[in-house]
């Protein structure tokens, strides 16, 4: 009599420890036009949000592709201003804000 063959157990992926509703909290969304730089003598560099990371961080990836994982506190966030100007408001400010949510 031949061995019984029984399925193969499928691998599960791991659950993402900061699903996009984190990302929320902070008050942007994957895509967003974001700046960073490293140190304060650093020129800013552009990027764009792609997730939060485990330790707390943003995950940022720079016009050349690479990941970079940086500190809130050196992310700054481009908003339109009152008469339509650019803005680079800091994302601790950001996430500090309360908005109403949208409806619709």
């Amino acid at each position: 009599m031949p061995p019984v063959r029984r399925p193969k157990a499928r691998a599960t992926a791991a659950p993402d420890p900061y699903p996009p509703s984190a990302l929320a909290e902070l008050g942007i969304a994957v895509g967003d036009p974001v700046r960073f730089r490293r140190r304060d003598t650093e020129r800013w560099k552009d990027g764009t949000v792609v997730r939060r990371e485990v330790d707390g961080s943003l995950g940022v990836t720079d016009p050349k592709g690479a990941h970079r994982s940086v500190l809130l506190e050196t992310v700054e966030v481009k908003e339109r201003g009152p008469r339509g100007g650019i803005l680079w408001v800091p994302l601790t400010e950001r996430a500090a804000r309360t908005e109403q949510m949208r409806l619709l």
